[in-house]
């Protein structure tokens, strides 16, 4: 039986035309091989799978052919591999050093390909310098590695780097194609691009799952297939999970992950893969970011027929809940139920619920008949107190009325508390009548009813001035907050005190301000001076709690503080045992013999 070569080296490119991807440094080298322009230390950085070693193999069997480009003739004898994860010491780079001396035999140029070079130890890495920057005309270091930081700048400066990039879902979709083609295998457009997606830019990957998929079900590569070989979730399954979001229904959510965490997918998996989601639906709402879904063609039209149910006030919550469960997930001790958590909140971002019952009002229910505003019903009475501050309120709208529009009639009752509006023309006089009158009794005696009075009339005077002579009762019974005189002394000893307490809890910024001068007492007015207009931004920002703390400590509810800016106030300072010392020494240097003659400690 044939053995069988796997694609990724099967189909490894011979020539810079066949290289997936990288056009932009194949026509580099090309041109410096056309030109002469060809740097004799060149380093080849990028991500795995990308054609980095493979590159730098054409370029070494490229340079050495004079005019013509034989496949078959790789010069193998001028072209030295060197794989530095497991030659990394300086021995290894002194028998390069020591082999780089002899020209080639064959060809112009010996060609040494260091890969993974950022595996070398330090010493190595000395030992290559001189070498790396004056190596022989004959010849050439081509450095390979996917971790560019971790070698030397004085290395990186010594050679021309070239950054080789991930190859994007569609190149590799392409060369796919090209050899599904090529084998025979039947495929489906989006099944070569799931393989393309997971590859993650890197070709290599790419032909390794395209063996592993075609080992799995034959010559027919369909969508449903590579998705069972790879473990990963259909968008389908989004599709679904999206639909049931945003019907709002909560059980068959919670059900659809059951199965999905049955099939054993992983719930992190499934909440990142899910935000993604909600990010393709996103970009499907604006015709100029659908380049930005990097889907097949019948995921592009599920997606865009998804995108016109979802709001983007959702999708952007969606993404956020989503990303943040994608966050804490690791964390969390119940991983299950944080999932679900945030499904079912998910669910009710659209859900409006069930509509509130209107609340039991204890005044009456009204209608308008006939452009007459009046009262039909009277509820039962749970609390009087309730029912009068109610009225109460009323009554205050009702005056205010009366005062701005003389068309408005008003008329209440004494005993009920209750007010009846009343509008009409300005020609036509009508009257206001009171169905029903509450008034409050004890010992659970019916409710009373008062005769109906005009508006107009002398009762109707008299018992609306009575209703305005009680109001004013109950507004003056209204017990007024302390507002107690008060000493300087007493206030400097709060305020020292409230200062010390602030310095024990850790603000010694708002405690020094209230040390920098002493407040001055003002009636009600607290006056205190500072340095300059920051400070005293920063002390009012700090000063709702003291001017609390002072109104129930002094008993007077009007005290405020008014800060001034005075840019001569002495600062206070807390100065140390030396600064005491050399303060007194520069008053009399006299004091520094005395301590030395009898040898002192500050």
């Amino acid at each position: 039986m044939e053995q069988f070569i796997v694609s990724a080296r099967k189909y490894r490119p011979q020539t810079f035309k066949d290289v997936v991807g990288q056009k932009a440094i194949t026509n580099t080298l090309l041109n410096a091989i056309e030109n002469n322009h060809l740097a004799q230390a060149l380093l080849f950085t990028g991500p795995r799978g990308v054609g980095k070693t493979t590159c730098a193999r054409i370029l070494a069997r490229k340079i050495n052919q004079e005019g013509y480009d034989d496949p078959n003739e790789d010069f193998s004898f001028n072209v030295f591999e060197l794989d530095a994860a497991s030659n990394n010491s300086v021995d290894d780079i002194r028998n390069i050093i020591d082999q780089v001396r002899i020209p080639p035999q064959t060809g112009k140029y010996k060609v040494y390909i260091v890969d993974e070079v950022h595996m070398l130890s330090q010493a190595a890495f000395n030992a290559f310098l001189k070498t790396l920057e004056e190596p022989p005309r004959h010849a050439i270091f081509i450095l390979a590695t996917t971790e560019k930081h971790k070698i030397l700048p004085t290395i990186l400066s010594r050679c021309q780097i070239f950054d080789f990039k991930r190859i994007t879902i569609n190149d590799a979709k392409e060369h796919l194609k090209e050899i599904a083609t090529e084998q025979g295998v039947t495929f489906e457009d989006d099944a070569l691009h799931i393989i393309a997606q997971k590859a993650d830019g890197a070709m290599r990957d790419a032909l390794s799952i395209f063996d592993r998929v075609v080992s799995y079900c034959g010559n027919n590569l369909t969508r449903q297939a590579v998705y069972e070989n790879l473990n990963v979730l259909d968008f389908e399954y989004y599709i679904k999970v999206t639909d049931l979001i945003l019907e709002n229904k909560i059980p068959e959510l919670l059900l659809a992950f059951d199965d999905i965490l049955a099939k054993g997918f992983d719930g992190h998996h499934f909440i990142a893969g899910l935000a993604s989601h909600f990010r393709d639906l996103l970009v499907c709402q604006t015709p100029s970011t659908l380049t930005l879904l990097d889907s097949g063609e019948q995921a592009k039209a599920l997606y865009s027929a998804q995108s016109q149910k979802a709001s983007q006030d959702f999708l952007l919550k969606g993404i956020d809940l989503a990303n943040t469960t994608d966050l804490n997930y690791k964390i969390s001790q119940n991983q299950r139920l944080l999932v679900e958590l945030c499904l079912m909140q998910l669910a009710s971002i659209t859900f409006d619920g069930e509509k509130k019952k209107p609340e039991s009002f204890i005044i009456p229910a009204t209608h308008f008949r006939n452009n007459s505003y009046s009262i039909t019903e009277v509820k039962p009475i749970d609390s009087v107190q309730s029912q009068s501050s109610i009225i109460s309120n009323k009554i205050a709208e009702g005056k205010n009325q009366v005062e701005e529009k003389k068309e408005q009639i008003v008329e209440e009752s004494v005993e009920s508390k209750s007010i009846n509006k009343q509008f009409e023309d300005k020609q036509i006089e009508t009257t206001e009548t009171i169905k029903t009158e509450i008034t409050p009794t004890t010992n659970n005696q019916p409710l009373t009813t008062q005769p109906k009075v005009s508006a107009f009339s002398l009762a109707g005077l008299r018992a609306k001035k009575e209703l305005e002579a009680k109001q004013t009762a109950h507004l003056s019974s209204i017990e007024r907050l302390p507002t107690e005189s008060f000493s300087e002394t007493d206030l400097l000893l709060l305020w020292n005190k409230y200062a010390q307490r602030l310095s024990d809890t850790g603000k010694k910024l708002m405690s020094t301000y209230m040390l920098m001068n002493e407040p001055k007492v003002n009636g009600s007015t607290i006056l205190l001076e500072l340095p300059n207009q920051s400070t005293k931004e920063e002390f009012l920002s700090g000063s709702i709690e003291l001017i609390g703390y002072l109104r129930g400590k002094l008993h007077n509810h009007d005290l405020v503080i008014e800060v001034l800016v005075n840019e001569t106030v002495e600062k206070k300072y807390a100065f140390t045992p030396d600064d005491k010392y050399e303060r007194l020494r520069a008053i009399n240097p006299a004091i520094d013999v005395l301590r030395k003659t009898f040898d002192l400690d500050v």
